[in-house]
């Protein structure tokens, strides 16, 4: 899909190079300046760098830092995720690529390019919690539980980076005229409880811990199955919340008669605990199967990969001895493949090469 458009990552941490394999698996040409000086992080071969051409160099080296110029000023866009400032240090900051001028400029923060925190360090769980996406992420009387780091540094992230360099390109491929993208987790994390946000004139959203439509419901939560396992519940709308109660016997039990009546949501969450209590999750699995109560087993990546249904769909593979998702979205007239994870600076030969027979 993204044939043709070419992107330059500076090696980063999380969002940064997860917006480099989506790239990537979309068919872009993503190269990836890798740190020459590598870290703990560095020593083993990352899935987030699958698809890409790798290039090892030391961005303080005056001769290394002509190589990186020359390799941004021949892209589409360059994508980094340093602290304000750092680029500019480096001597590769927006204004150093006058040659290029539909350049994008894709700039990946925490907490953004300006304001009173946007120097100070930062991790997905602090973007969250100061964005208010991370409020809601627990039970009444029970501090906020850390999520993966999908929330901030995958959804308010590398998402919202990706969308944004793309929309720029675009509008350089019209005006001639590159963006300076500023991607700030704080935003995009924020962005995204607008869904939740729009319950605010039902009544259904509250800032107390417990009410509100998605964090107190009975019939919104994961409840532990007699084996130990667990199973998610979500039946939000009423015909799916009915079918639920049918298929649970519950049908004609008093607390549950109101779905949205607060009050008996606690007593309701306890018969429920109870009930999946006496059956493992494979039984619970075989008694909602092709029903449309909207639930569904909590399983690991492994568990994840045989699931029928996820087998079916060839979700996930094992690439390079690694189990990884498979690209997404999908389209129904091309199928990106994955590529393989490079060695670090594996493709420096090639690069050079390609960089003195288009004399820059």
């Amino acid at each position: 899909m993204l044939n043709g458009i070419r992107i330059i990552e500076i090696e980063g941490l999380g969002p940064t190079p997860f917006a480099g394999m989506l790239f990537s698996d979309l068919g872009a040409e993503v190269t990836v300046i890798h740190r020459k000086d590598k870290s703990d992080f560095s020593n083993h071969k990352n899935i987030l760098d699958r698809g890409k051409r790798s290039i090892e160099l030391n961005l303080k080296d005056p001769d290394d830092l002509v190589v990186a110029k020359k390799l941004i000023i021949r892209s589409d866009a360059v994508i980094e995720g340093f602290r304000p400032g750092v680029m500019e240090k480096l001597g590769l900051g927006p204004n150093e690529f006058s040659e290029n001028p539909s350049l994008v400029f894709g700039r990946m923060t925490g907490w953004g390019q300006d304001g009173p925190k946007s120097k100070q360090a930062g991790h997905d769980l602090n973007y969250i919690g100061l964005s208010g996406a991370l409020w809601f992420a627990s039970h009444p009387n029970t501090p906020p539980f850390t999520p993966p780091a999908l929330v901030g540094d995958v959804g308010g992230g590398a998402l919202y980076l990706v969308i944004g360099v793309l929309s720029a390109i675009l509008n350089a491929k019209e005006s001639g005229k590159g963006s300076v993208v500023d991607a700030a987790i704080v935003d995009g994390s924020a962005h995204m409880m607008n869904l939740f946000m729009s319950l605010q004139n039902t009544g259904m959203l509250s800032e107390e811990r417990g009410k509100s439509l998605l964090d107190g419901p009975p019939w919104s939560r994961c409840y532990r199955t007699f084996d130990n396992l667990w199973i998610s519940v979500q039946c939000l709308e009423p015909k799916f919340y009915n079918e639920f109660l049918e298929v649970m016997d519950l049908s004609n039990h008093s607390k549950f008669k109101n779905q949205l009546n607060k009050e008996n949501w606690k007593e309701m969450t306890e018969i429920l605990e109870d009930h999946f209590l006496k059956k493992s999750l494979q039984e619970w699995i075989k008694i909602f199967d092709q029903t449309d109560s909207c639930v569904a087993p909590v399983l690991s990546p492994t568990q994840s990969k045989n699931d029928p249904h996820m087998n079916y769909r060839k979700t996930w593979l094992d690439n390079d001895g690694l189990l990884q998702a498979t690209a997404a979205p999908r389209f129904n007239n091309t199928r990106e493949d994955i590529g393989k994870i490079p060695e670090r600076g594996q493709h420096k030969d090639l690069i050079l090469s390609e960089l003195n027979e288009e004399k820059l």
